[in-house]
């Protein structure tokens, strides 16, 4: 992998950690980080070692504060809309490349998330909180938009609609309530928690996994019947299901291979 400036990257059984490193500024997104973060994530989809990626930020106050706004503002003064498109200097925190990894993300949420953090950890599969955790979908705060495509696949529709609109905090309890945490953990026990997690997700079958995430993914938006032949087609033509001598070598050799 490269060397970065603003991340952190670590292997541990079979998972990958990405942590946004910039401490002195509660992890703020800039430009540099976003793009350092897409490509420790594009190298871990592709390496055979991996079976799941987590994103966390470093210190115990903040997962991130969001985007750089010092830097946003400067980047508005130098470049048009035009420009800062073309130069890939929009601020995309939760891109769809980073949504739609072939591998399963978690978030393991350390501190606060407001802003493009709480874009960012809302384009991941799921995320592990403690008691600091909270999030602030601010978009509507400050004339934009975003959100609206990742949110409502966690929460629901009429919940993402209450916390884009309303731009309010949602602390660590009413996340976990609603779903936008899968578990909420003792800070000191947050690490353990993502890990055991991520380390059962990494020691399935990886293109099973991949496939189960391929099929969620092209699956949002359809009918149940295409869903179901999403589903056949997949497990058909892609990845046709283990035979039993495969799938379940240790029941087998426990119990025997005759009947």
């Amino acid at each position: 992998m490269s060397a970065y400036e603003h991340i952190l990257v670590e292997q541990e059984q079979g998972v990958g950690f990405v942590t946004l490193n910039r401490p002195d500024v509660l992890n703020a997104m800039n430009n540099k980080l976003t793009g350092e973060l897409q490509e420790a994530v594009r190298d871990f989809a592709v390496d055979d070692r991996i079976g799941c990626i987590v994103i966390t930020g470093s210190g115990e106050k903040a997962f991130s504060a969001g985007g750089d706004i010092h830097e946003q503002r400067e980047n508005d003064r130098k470049y048009t809309t035009e420009e800062q498109l073309r130069l890939g200097a929009a601020r995309s925190y939760g891109g769809y490349e980073l949504s739609a990894c072939p591998k399963p993300t978690i978030g393991m949420m350390n501190g606060l998330a407001f802003g493009g953090a709480a874009v960012l950890a809302s384009s991941l599969d799921m995320r592990i909180g403690c008691e600091g955790t909270k999030f602030r979908f601010l978009a509507a705060a400050y004339g934009r938009i975003n959100s609206t495509w990742t949110l409502p696949n966690q929460v629901g529709w009429p919940m993402a609609k209450e916390l884009l609109f309303s731009a309010r905090v949602v602390e660590a309890d009413e996340a976990h309530r609603i779903g936008l945490l899968n578990h909420l953990v003792p800070r000191a026990q947050l690490r353990a928690k993502t890990m055991e997690i991520a380390t059962a997700i990494a020691k399935n079958d990886r293109k099973s996994v991949m496939g189960i995430k391929s099929l969620l993914l092209r699956d949002l938006g359809c009918t149940l019947v295409e869903q179901w032949a999403n589903e056949k087609e997949y497990t058909r033509h892609v990845l046709p299901g283990a035979k039993a001598e495969d799938a379940f070598p240790e029941f087998i050799a426990r119990k025997g291979r005759s009947g």
